[in-house]
């Protein structure tokens, strides 16, 4: 993979601060994900990470700062903001129908209609599988009811949903999270299947071993700032939890030292 500092990021948000009321909830923090790569975002509780991907996924406008997309500056109001862009958010609760199929979950809300109704039930059904097959998601059936799959095939419902209209960028929050060992495993292997096929995947996690797993680099949030860019290569869990728990504070790596002095400026 080329040296960050070579490309241009998909996906760059410069010294974005976000206050609710007397709270400020993010000061001043840099991010940035490139086309091709699983960057991990990690803090502990209260950090930040969540207010940050909701700036970028439009529910929490932002209060100062910059965000810009595909080397343009972007104005995200809204989550149809987001959406237009090509970045779509997957949540813990999967926002998924448990009494719909697979098919109707991955068209919820974007049906395709036809010039009279009945809804378009076979290009749907051939759409759903593609894009499952491009995956490499085991599904007995795309009209299994969602009711009926594991959490991991759950999850992976859920992310090919966000995969499936010519998605970019693709957040996912704590993917793992109450999945079993074998189901877990299954979501990482999604995760790199999305790097190859070239989106940029930032995955929000507390397990530092899933991180370690699956990204390439991991930005760290304390208390609404920037803690430190790691590349995962030569950085140990150890050293992660040192900037997550504030043990050390402001020790950035060669990276982000070159982007503080404006090698990352476009």
């Amino acid at each position: 993979m080329p040296e960050s500092s070579s490309r241009v990021p998909i996906l760059e948000m410069r010294g974005i601060s976000k206050r609710f009321g007397a709270v400020q909830a993010l000061s001043n923090v840099n991010f940035e994900a490139y086309a091709g790569e699983v960057v991990g975002l990690v803090g502990d509780n209260g950090a930040g990470k969540s207010t940050l991907i909701k700036c970028v996924a439009g529910i929490h406008p932002i209060d100062e700062g910059e965000i810009w997309f595909e080397g343009r500056k972007v104005n995200i109001q809204n989550p149809k903001d987001a959406a237009d862009l090509g970045i779509q958010t997957v949540y813990q609760d999967l926002a998924l129908c448990d009494n719909l199929d697979v098919v109707a979950n991955l068209y919820l809300g974007r049906e395709v209609i036809t010039n009279r109704l009945p809804l378009d039930e076979v290009t749907m059904e051939k759409s759903s599988l593609e894009v499952l097959r491009n995956l490499s998601i085991a599904i007995p059936s795309v009209r299994t009811i969602i009711a009926s799959l594991s959490g991991g095939q759950r999850q992976s419902v859920a992310i090919s949903r966000a995969v499936m209209w010519n998605s970019k960028v693709v957040i996912l929050d704590e993917p793992t999270a109450a999945l079993g060992v074998l189901q877990s495993h299954q979501v990482l292997q999604l995760i790199r299947n999305l790097r190859q096929q070239g989106l940029a995947v930032i995955v929000i996690s507390h397990n530092l071993a899933d991180i370690f797993e699956v990204v390439d680099r991991i930005s760290v949030l304390y208390l609404g700032h920037n803690n430190g860019n790691y590349n995962i290569h030569g950085t140990s869990q150890e050293q992660i939890v040192a900037a997550i728990t504030g043990a050390e504070f402001g020790n950035n790596d060669q990276e982000q030292n070159h982007q503080r002095k404006g090698g990352s400026s476009k």
